[in-house]
Parts: C-alpha cells; sequence; structure tokens
C-alpha cells in the first residue's frame, strides 16, 4: 500500500522535503499513528518532536491517529500555525 505524505511548515523543515510517497506494509491494518511512527524512524528526533502537535488531514478531512489507511490516500501533515 503506497501513500501521498504532503509537509508543511515546521513539519517540512523537519522532515527535509515537501512531499514524498510511503510504502506501508500490507499485513494487518495501517493507520495515522503507524505512518506517524514510520515517518519519525525515517526523518528522525526533529521531526517525531513536530509529528506529536501535529494535525493529519487524510484526503483533505481532518483524522485522528486511529484513522485506517487505503492505498493511494494523501496525508497532509500540519503543525499548529500562529498567526493573527
Amino acid at each position: 500500500m503506497q501513500v501521498r505524505v504532503r509537509y508543511f511548515a515546521g513539519a517540512r523543515a523537519a522532515a527535509g522535503v515537501e512531499e514524498e510517497k510511503i510504502d506501508l506494509d500490507d499485513a494487518g491494518a495501517q493507520t495515522v499513528a503507524v505512518l506517524m511512527d514510520l515517518l519519525g524512524l525515517r526523518h528522525g528526533p526533529e521531526l517525531t518532536r513536530v509529528l506529536a502537535a501535529c494535525t493529519f488531514l487524510v484526503d483533505e478531512i481532518a483524522a485522528p491517529p486511529e484513522r485506517e489507511l487505503r492505498d493511494g490516500v494523501q496525508v497532509d501533515v500540519l503543525p499548529p500555525f500562529a498567526g493573527g
């Protein structure tokens, strides 16, 4: 199963890429939480720290960590934004 991950703001800086395609193992349920763990392992502790505060959108809809993923979805990684 493959998902497209897009990073924004501080998540983009921590990951070092704007977007990437991730292959997830097809055995068992794959969730946003599993993807977060994989991304942290792939990009290191700085991204792991940022991911803990992020919101995730799956195909443009807010998704909790337990949300199951399916092949071909787009996951957006949105850190908290400040502004006024």
